[in-house]
Protein backbone atom coordinates (compact mmCIF):
# COMPACT_ATOMS: atom_id res chain seq x y z
CA UNK A 1 0.00 0.00 0.00
CA UNK A 2 1.38 3.22 -1.24
CA UNK A 3 2.23 5.58 2.13
CA UNK A 4 0.18 8.75 1.38
CA UNK A 5 -2.84 6.04 1.62
CA UNK A 6 -1.80 4.19 4.78
CA UNK A 7 -1.46 8.09 6.23
CA UNK A 8 -4.89 8.84 4.90
CA UNK A 9 -6.34 5.85 6.68
CA UNK A 10 -4.44 6.30 9.74
CA UNK A 11 -5.98 9.88 9.97
CA UNK A 12 -9.25 8.76 9.24
CA UNK A 13 -9.38 6.59 12.44
CA UNK A 14 -7.44 8.76 14.54
CA UNK A 15 -4.20 6.45 15.03
CA UNK A 16 -0.56 6.81 14.46
CA UNK A 17 1.17 5.33 11.32
CA UNK A 18 4.04 3.53 12.88
CA UNK A 19 6.97 2.20 11.05
CA UNK A 20 7.35 -1.46 13.13
CA UNK A 21 10.50 -3.20 10.73
CA UNK A 22 12.58 -0.32 8.83
CA UNK A 23 15.19 -3.19 7.35
CA UNK A 24 12.52 -5.69 5.82
CA UNK A 25 11.60 -5.61 2.36
CA UNK A 26 9.28 -3.99 2.15
CA UNK A 27 9.47 -1.79 5.17
CA UNK A 28 6.69 -3.14 7.74
CA UNK A 29 4.30 -0.66 9.41
CA UNK A 30 1.42 -1.07 11.67
CA UNK A 31 -1.82 1.45 12.09
CA UNK A 32 -1.78 1.90 15.88
CA UNK A 33 -2.36 4.35 18.77
CA UNK A 34 1.00 5.14 19.23
CA UNK A 35 0.95 6.44 22.60
CA UNK A 36 -0.39 3.12 24.50
CA UNK A 37 1.41 1.05 22.25
CA UNK A 38 4.75 2.88 24.07
CA UNK A 39 2.79 2.49 27.26
CA UNK A 40 2.39 -1.10 27.22
CA UNK A 41 5.91 -1.59 25.78
CA UNK A 42 7.48 0.28 29.43
CA UNK A 43 5.01 -1.81 31.14
CA UNK A 44 6.59 -5.25 29.90
CA UNK A 45 10.19 -3.83 30.60
CA UNK A 46 9.49 -3.04 34.33
CA UNK A 47 7.68 -6.53 34.73
CA UNK A 48 11.04 -8.17 33.09
CA UNK A 49 13.01 -5.99 35.55
CA UNK A 50 11.37 -7.25 38.39
CA UNK A 51 12.15 -10.46 37.47
CA UNK A 52 15.83 -10.17 37.56
CA UNK A 53 18.02 -10.22 40.45
CA UNK A 54 21.20 -7.70 40.76
CA UNK A 55 24.52 -9.74 41.67
CA UNK A 56 26.26 -7.29 44.00
CA UNK A 57 30.15 -7.77 43.88
CA UNK A 58 31.51 -7.57 47.16
CA UNK A 59 35.28 -6.66 47.96
CA UNK A 60 37.52 -8.62 50.30
CA UNK A 61 41.32 -6.79 50.54
CA UNK A 62 43.92 -8.24 52.15
CA UNK A 63 47.37 -6.77 52.70
CA UNK A 64 50.51 -9.28 52.04
CA UNK A 65 51.54 -8.83 56.06
CA UNK A 66 47.88 -9.63 57.16
CA UNK A 67 48.14 -12.79 59.80
CA UNK A 68 46.12 -15.65 57.97
CA UNK A 69 43.97 -15.78 61.81
CA UNK A 70 42.74 -12.39 60.62
CA UNK A 71 42.05 -13.66 57.26
CA UNK A 72 40.10 -16.35 58.41
CA UNK A 73 37.42 -14.03 60.39
CA UNK A 74 37.08 -12.53 56.75
CA UNK A 75 36.63 -15.62 55.54
CA UNK A 76 33.45 -16.00 57.37
CA UNK A 77 31.84 -12.92 56.01
CA UNK A 78 32.42 -13.88 52.72
CA UNK A 79 30.90 -17.39 52.85
CA UNK A 80 27.64 -15.47 53.56
CA UNK A 81 27.90 -12.46 51.14
CA UNK A 82 28.19 -16.23 48.74
CA UNK A 83 25.36 -17.67 50.24
CA UNK A 84 23.58 -14.53 49.31
CA UNK A 85 24.64 -14.87 46.01
CA UNK A 86 26.95 -12.33 45.05
CA UNK A 87 30.33 -11.86 43.76
CA UNK A 88 33.41 -11.73 45.21
CA UNK A 89 36.68 -10.09 44.42
CA UNK A 90 39.47 -10.64 46.48
CA UNK A 91 42.15 -8.05 46.41
CA UNK A 92 45.52 -8.18 48.10
CA UNK A 93 47.02 -4.71 47.90
CA UNK A 94 50.32 -4.23 47.96
CA UNK A 95 52.24 -0.84 49.28
CA UNK A 96 55.83 0.51 48.30
CA UNK A 97 58.15 -2.04 47.95
CA UNK A 98 56.26 -4.43 48.99
CA UNK A 99 54.77 -5.43 45.12
CA UNK A 100 58.19 -6.94 43.98
CA UNK A 101 56.80 -10.19 46.29
CA UNK A 102 53.88 -10.46 44.14
CA UNK A 103 54.42 -14.63 44.70
CA UNK A 104 53.18 -13.69 48.81
CA UNK A 105 50.08 -12.45 47.11
CA UNK A 106 49.57 -15.47 45.07
CA UNK A 107 50.24 -17.94 47.71
CA UNK A 108 47.19 -15.78 49.60
CA UNK A 109 44.93 -15.85 46.68
CA UNK A 110 45.97 -19.87 46.20
CA UNK A 111 44.70 -20.19 50.04
CA UNK A 112 41.60 -18.32 49.80
CA UNK A 113 40.51 -20.73 46.93
CA UNK A 114 41.27 -23.71 48.39
CA UNK A 115 39.50 -22.41 51.50
CA UNK A 116 36.14 -21.23 49.84
CA UNK A 117 36.23 -24.28 46.67
CA UNK A 118 32.91 -25.64 48.69
CA UNK A 119 31.08 -22.68 48.19
CA UNK A 120 32.89 -20.92 45.35
CA UNK A 121 34.09 -20.95 42.15
CA UNK A 122 36.99 -18.66 40.71
CA UNK A 123 36.05 -16.77 37.38
CA UNK A 124 38.65 -14.45 36.78
CA UNK A 125 41.76 -15.70 37.39
CA UNK A 126 44.42 -13.88 39.40
CA UNK A 127 45.38 -10.62 37.44
CA UNK A 128 47.64 -7.56 38.19
CA UNK A 129 45.16 -4.52 38.78
CA UNK A 130 47.83 -1.37 39.06
CA UNK A 131 48.87 -2.03 42.48
CA UNK A 132 47.05 -4.58 43.80
CA UNK A 133 46.48 -8.36 42.61
CA UNK A 134 42.85 -9.72 42.28
CA UNK A 135 40.83 -12.73 41.71
CA UNK A 136 36.74 -13.17 41.10
CA UNK A 137 34.72 -15.52 42.72
CA UNK A 138 31.40 -17.02 41.61
CA UNK A 139 28.57 -18.45 44.02
CA UNK A 140 28.84 -22.25 43.18
CA UNK A 141 31.18 -25.05 44.53
CA UNK A 142 34.82 -25.14 42.23
CA UNK A 143 34.54 -28.33 39.66
CA UNK A 144 37.59 -30.39 41.02
CA UNK A 145 37.17 -29.16 44.22
CA UNK A 146 40.33 -27.58 46.29
CA UNK A 147 42.94 -28.91 44.22
CA UNK A 148 41.37 -27.21 40.59
CA UNK A 149 41.48 -24.04 42.50
CA UNK A 150 45.39 -24.99 43.59
CA UNK A 151 46.33 -25.55 40.16
CA UNK A 152 44.11 -22.84 38.03
CA UNK A 153 46.06 -19.98 40.52
CA UNK A 154 49.24 -21.92 39.83
CA UNK A 155 48.97 -21.91 36.53
CA UNK A 156 48.21 -17.98 35.83
CA UNK A 157 51.21 -15.92 35.04
CA UNK A 158 50.99 -12.40 36.59
CA UNK A 159 52.82 -9.48 34.78
CA UNK A 160 54.34 -6.82 37.48
CA UNK A 161 53.65 -3.62 35.27
CA UNK A 162 56.88 -1.64 35.47
CA UNK A 163 57.86 1.36 38.29
CA UNK A 164 56.77 4.26 35.61
CA UNK A 165 53.41 2.66 35.58
CA UNK A 166 52.95 2.62 39.33
CA UNK A 167 53.94 5.77 40.46
CA UNK A 168 51.59 8.80 39.28
CA UNK A 169 53.08 11.66 37.19
CA UNK A 170 53.59 15.16 38.93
Amino acid sequence: MPVYEALRLAQDRNLDLVEVAPNAQPPVCRIIDFGKFMYERTKKEREAKKGQKAIEIKELRIRPKTNWYHTGFKLKRVREFIAAGNKIRVRVIFRAREITHTTIGREILEKVAIELADVASIEQAPLMDGKSLMMLLTPGPMKGGPEAAKNMIRNTRVVVPPPEELTPAP
